[in-house]
């Protein structure tokens, strides 16, 4: 059985890469590790900030002693790409309203989906298209290795969801921006939709059955 890290801190995302890849993997993630790794996500694609990453924690457990057996780190980067925005948020999603004062870091769920929405306000419904897109990067525990190394060892797998932005949020599951994010061929949100429904049309279910198929 392979033993996977999630590299990333977020429950939502682990639940979902847990339950699209199924039981024929080990998975543990940040929660389960004192380690405190936060490497500054410079990337200007969603695939450069899911390598280092990666790359960032497969080195550490390369070096560490204890590695809770770790053979592979899987990090995501995703976020959400509007149209009439020019693609923004893109990679800074989880940090678009900080965008606006300076602030450091991820800023809250509500505060960047209210940021969409006040610039979306003047668009009319057909141009409020959307997509969440995902990059998984997927990197080798090999001990010695160096950064260079492991990044050129690292697999890509993608996914996107097309949608587009509601006028209003809706529903109470999910996170980030679910509750504005109509998928296409759907008339409620992500957020309505419910967890089995959302792994099987999100950006990552996507970008993981692609990673599924070609590891397996």
């Amino acid at each position: 059985m392979r033993t996977v890290f999630i590299a990333t801190g977020n429950a939502h995302k682990v639940g979902e890469i847990r339950a699209v890849l199924g039981a024929s993997y080990s998975f543990f993630s940040q929660k389960d590790t004192n380690a405190v790794l936060n490497p500054d996500e410079t990337g200007a694609t969603f695939a450069e900030n899911a390598l280092i990453k990666a790359v960032t924690w497969a080195a550490f457990f390369g070096t560490e002693v204890c590695t809770l057996g770790a053979g592979w780190v899987l990090a995501d980067d995703s976020g959400l790409e509007v149209d009439a925005l020019g693609g923004a948020p893109g990679v800074y999603s989880a940090r678009f309203a900080g965008l606006d004062d300076g602030r450091r870091g991820n800023t809250p769920d509500a505060e960047n989906t209210a940021k969409v929405l006040r610039l979306l306000e003047a668009v009319p419904d057909a141009g409020r298209t959307a997509r969440f897109r995902c990059a998984l990067a997927l990197t080798p525990v090999q001990p010695g290795s160096s950064p260079d190394e492991l990044a050129a060892q690292t697999r890509y797998f993608d996914g996107a969801c097309e949608g587009r932005i509601a006028r209003q949020g809706s529903g109470g599951g999910g996170f980030g921006y679910d509750p504005v994010f109509i998928p296409e061929g759907y008339s409620v949100s992500f957020a309505e939709l419910g967890e089995s429904v959302k792994n099987q049309l999100s950006h990552r279910a996507r970008a993981l059955v692609r990673l599924k198929r070609e590891w397996d």
